[in-house]
């Protein structure tokens, strides 16, 4: 029960998304167009979350999927909409400038 809740908080083991990348991740950032080209991860996929469902295809499902956005809530939104369609390993990298941080930090 307790590592339930802390999973719904976010207290659990935190995610080497640099680790996750070197295995082949992939990185569906979820903002508008115009928000991804004023910046971006490189090597980052743009597609908007409310076009994210009709997609699907760009998006391999036997890789895993880290999804971010500007502050963590959209990318919350397509980690559920791509669990439920079927994505087994999808992590919610949160805003674009932190996960880009985790990732190039020593």
């Amino acid at each position: 029960m307790l590592s339930i809740i802390k999973k719904i908080l976010g207290l659990g083991s935190k995610t080497n998304y640099r680790a996750l990348l070197e295995q082949g991740a992939q990185i569906i950032d979820v903002r508008t167009k115009s928000e991804y080209q004023s910046g971006h991860i490189r090597g980052s996929v743009n597609i908007p979350l409310q076009v994210l469902q009709q997609n699907f295809s760009k998006i391999n499902r036997e890789k895993p999927v880290i999804t971010c956005c500007a502050s963590g809530m959209r990318s919350a939104s397509a980690k559920s909409l791509l669990q439920a369609s079927g994505y087994q390993e999808v992590y919610n990298g949160g805003g674009w400038m932190g996960l880009q941080h985790e990732i190039e930090k020593p």
